[in-house]
């Protein structure tokens, strides 16, 4: 977001998720949510007062002037009436945008994204001549530096370059007051992409059986500083291999003797289509307070 633009920069070999999206959505809304950029001097959070109540503030990088800021999801929202008098309207909300439009505005939208092509909203009243503010939707070849600055709690490696996701977790395991999450995998990837669904199932295979292996021990290893976990699994042909850490040193051989049992009976059953071979993941699960 900057003066009078806004600019909404999808990579092209996100088009099929865009297109769950699209497919998913109402034909009045479209949300999708945005990755940090790193090229934004500012960003918006959403914040709550002590009365419970929301507002939204920039958080500004020290020492550079605000004029590129970055949010977090982009609404679009096709329920404007063309009586209004408006072409179309931008608004932050919270910490993303909120871009009103008309029914038919949407419909290009739509098709636009389905054809993999770049659309711009021209937002403002109609027949004046205001300044115009304007909202560009562009298909960019890569996500430059993705994951730039994240290191691995195994043993420290660079994630810069890897493809993440959040991991949807359908339950939580407790113990004794601490709860541990699997949020998010890194794929490690090498000239190819991510064409088949099963490494996303197996993904939250995997999160599933690691959390449910230290789910025993969640007391100590927090209490241990260990509430940062990675687990990296490595998976081809003839190997299968993980790695188990936090702080950037493995963990000790009691958790990795839990880990066997219930990790390697997944792996070796879990890759059934040969096509997704070889394949490398990384998952970070968080170890919290049960609050409630």
């Amino acid at each position: 977001v900057e003066m009078g633009r806004s600019c909404i920069k999808i990579p092209i070999r996100k088009y099929n998720e865009v297109m769950k999206v699209i497919n998913s959505s109402n034909e009045h809304v479209i949300s999708i949510g945005a990755s940090f950029n790193t090229e934004a001097d500012s960003h918006l959070v959403c914040m709550q007062n002590e009365h419970g109540l929301y507002h939204t503030q920039a958080i500004s990088a020290t020492g550079h002037p605000r004029k590129v800021t970055g949010a977090s999801f982009v609404v679009f929202n096709g329920a404007l009436k063309p009586s209004s008098g408006f072409l179309a309207k931008s608004s932050i909300v919270e910490d993303g945008l909120m871009v009103q439009i008309t029914p038919e505005t949407m419909e290009n939208l739509r098709q636009a994204l389905r054809d993999k092509k770049d659309f711009k909203i021209t937002c403002g009243k109609m027949d004046t001549g205001d300044v115009k503010e304007y909202v560009d939707i562009c298909w960019v070849e890569n996500e430059e530096e993705t994951n730039k600055g994240i290191l691995s709690p195994v043993d420290g490696k660079s994630m810069e370059g890897t493809q993440s996701e959040k991991v949807p977790q359908g339950r939580d395991f407790e113990r004794e007051g601490k709860v541990i999450k699997c949020t998010k995998v890194y794929y490690f990837l090498k000239d190819h992409e991510l064409s088949s669904p099963v490494p996303h199932q197996f993904a939250k295979e995997i999160g599933f059986a690691c959390s449910a292996a230290l789910c025993p021990h969640l007391k100590t290893l927090k209490n241990n500083g260990m509430n940062k976990i990675g687990l990296r699994v490595s998976v081809d042909s003839d190997m299968v291999e993980y790695l188990a850490g936090s702080g950037g040193h493995l963990l000790p051989q009691n958790y990795l003797n839990e880990l066997d049992s219930t990790l390697i009976p997944v792996i070796d059953g879990g890759m059934s289509d040969p096509t997704s071979l070889p394949l490398k993941m990384e998952l970070i699960f968080f170890i919290i307070e049960h609050l409630f």
